[in-house]
């Protein structure tokens, strides 16, 4: 239940509290505070906040103030209700604030250059790729991919094909030595290593972005994630025209 009560955005006092008096019934705060172990001056503060939102009343039995909590039904629809308008709020965030945003944003005249470090890091690169190609007109993506990076990509992330199929994101791949599975939606041509061996390089570009996957020294995984429109396309360009000569 505090779980619940915590996705709702309560905190713990306020669910320690609204459970107690549901229970009780009308007490006192020295009593509440007895009961659920909060000292009286935050059971104070809580329930301030807790009768501005309509979660709890109070009756005055003298100079003493006695607490009750509304019902759970009224807890059900306060929060209905707080969905309903947060909703509202997400919609125009969409169709009105982040474009007008974008529109007015002087970020794109700057390449964004992100660094992701470790096998955390470059599950956060794969799943920017899944969801910035959903989002592209063109649900594709291209890779130059090298032998020794493969076996680090996909460690935190090994359902990463599936939900690329599912989303319906086709790949052309470019490999650098051999190896490689096919897979559906998917092309795959191939290029010799050159003799000093396979570069530690992983290349995705997934307009308008470019990523690079390396390794470092201590055998540490690590992408850098350039957003620049001009940089991928460019990327696009050189990549298409190889595509073309294999």
């Amino acid at each position: 239940m505090d779980t619940v009560f915590a996705n709702l955005g309560l905190s713990q006092e306020e669910t320690a509290i609204y459970t107690t008096l549901c229970k009780e019934g009308p007490i006192a705060i020295r009593s509440i505070a007895v009961k659920t172990g909060i000292n009286r001056g935050t059971v104070y503060e809580t329930l301030k906040l807790m009768a501005k939102t309509g979660l709890v009343t109070y009756s005055p039995i003298g100079k003493r103030k006695n607490f009750v909590a509304e019902s759970p039904e009224k807890l059900l629809a306060l929060f209905s209700e707080r969905k309903k308008r947060m909703e509202e709020a997400i919609k125009k965030l969409e169709v009105d604030v982040i474009p007008d945003l974008k529109t007015h944003s002087k970020t794109g005249q700057i390449p964004q250059v992100y660094y992701y470090e470790g096998d955390e890091g470059i599950e956060q690169v794969l799943k920017d790729v899944l969801q910035t190609v959903q989002n592209s007109v063109q649900k594709e993506y291209f890779i130059y991919s090298s032998r020794p990076v493969r076996k680090y990509l996909y460690k935190l992330f090994p359902n990463f094909t599936r939900q690329r199929v599912r989303r319906g994101i086709k790949v052309k791949v470019i490999a650098i030595g051999e190896g490689g599975e096919e897979a559906e939606l998917a092309e795959r041509k191939w290029i010799k290593a050159d003799e000093n061996g396979i570069t530690l390089s992983y290349m995705i570009i997934y307009p308008p972005k470019f990523a690079l996957i390396s390794v470092a020294q201590e055998d540490l995984p690590y992408g850098v994630v350039i957003h620049e429109e001009g940089v991928a396309k460019t990327q696009k360009v050189i990549f298409d025209t190889l595509w073309k000569i294999l």
